[in-house]
This record gives C-alpha cells, sequence and structure tokens, in this order.
C-alpha cells in the first residue's frame, strides 16, 4: 500500500482537497493499487474543523466534494507516509526544516510537471473566483499525480 499525504498551510483549503480529489481520480483508474490518503495543515490553527466553506461551495459547483477535519502535520508522518505533497514552497520547507525526507517530500505541481505552475496559490483571503480556480487546478493535479503513480 502507497501512503501518500497531502500538506498545506492550515489544511482547511488546498490539501483537503487534493486528498479527496485524488482518492476520487483513483477510483476511475483500473485495477489502482491500494492508497491511504490523508491531508494535514503545517500550522494548528484549525485543527478540527471542516474544510473552509469557499472551497467546499468552489468544488460543488464543479461536480466534486471536499470533506474531511483538519489536523496537524507531525513529525511521526514523515516516516509513516511514501510520500508527501506540499501546495507550495513555505509548506515544504517548514517539513523540511522539521526533518522530513527531500527525496519523499515534494511540491506537488513540479512533481507532475506543471506546464506554468510550481505553486498552488492558497485562496483563503482572496474572493470566490479564486477558490474556483484553485479546485480546477487541484483536480488537473491530482488527475494526473493518479496517473503517475498507477503506472
Amino acid at each position: 500500500m502507497t501512503k501518500v499525504l497531502f500538506v498545506c498551510l492550515g489544511n482547511i483549503c488546498r490539501s483537503p482537497a487534493a486528498e479527496c480529489f485524488f482518492r476520487e481520480a483513483l477510483k476511475n483508474r483500473k485495477n489502482a493499487p491500494l492508497f491511504e490518503i490523508k491531508s494535514a495543515g503545517t500550522g494548528g490553527w484549525h485543527v478540527g474543523a471542516k474544510p473552509d466553506r469557499r472551497m467546499r461551495a468552489a468544488a460543488k459547483k464543479q461536480g466534486l466534494i471536499i470533506e474531511g477535519s483538519a489536523r496537524q502535520v507531525a513529525v511521526e508522518d514523515f516516516s509513516k507516509f511514501d510520500w508527501i505533497f506540499c501546495m507550495d514552497r513555505d509548506n515544504l520547507d517548514d517539513l523540511l526544516g522539521m526533518g522530513a525526507n527531500a527525496d519523499t517530500t515534494k511540491l506537488l505541481l513540479p512533481f507532475i510537471h506543471h506546464e506554468t505552475l510550481d505553486e498552488v496559490p492558497d485562496p483563503y483571503y482572496g474572493g470566490e473566483d479564486g477558490f474556483e480556480n484553485v479546485v480546477r487546478l487541484i483536480h488537473e493535479a491530482t488527475t494526473k499525480l493518479a496517473l503517475k503513480l498507477c503506472d
């Protein structure tokens, strides 16, 4: 079983979306290997909270569902998960500073070879358009990630 962790700042927008969309992408793959998929935040401000209502609404507009409960990343995660995918450079730097393995802790978009971006923007302080764009971006990225990790 391959264990994958998605990480953003508060675990209420980007990383829970990536967790849910990656899980959905795997459902569409015949003979996909088994995965354990989780998400976490580098900060603990929202521990126990549902994903941001604006993120859930943007996903729903696109026919996607985001569920979960926020948690903070723990040092134990570095040995538990085979892959840790960070949404932005600050997340990556925080995890590497805590002792994460640089060979298995990566930025999501460069890992899937996204054409133009290397970070998933944080929509938290923006408007609805930002959430809708991030939902599309994460959905595309996790679909490509499923192809890459299943082949």
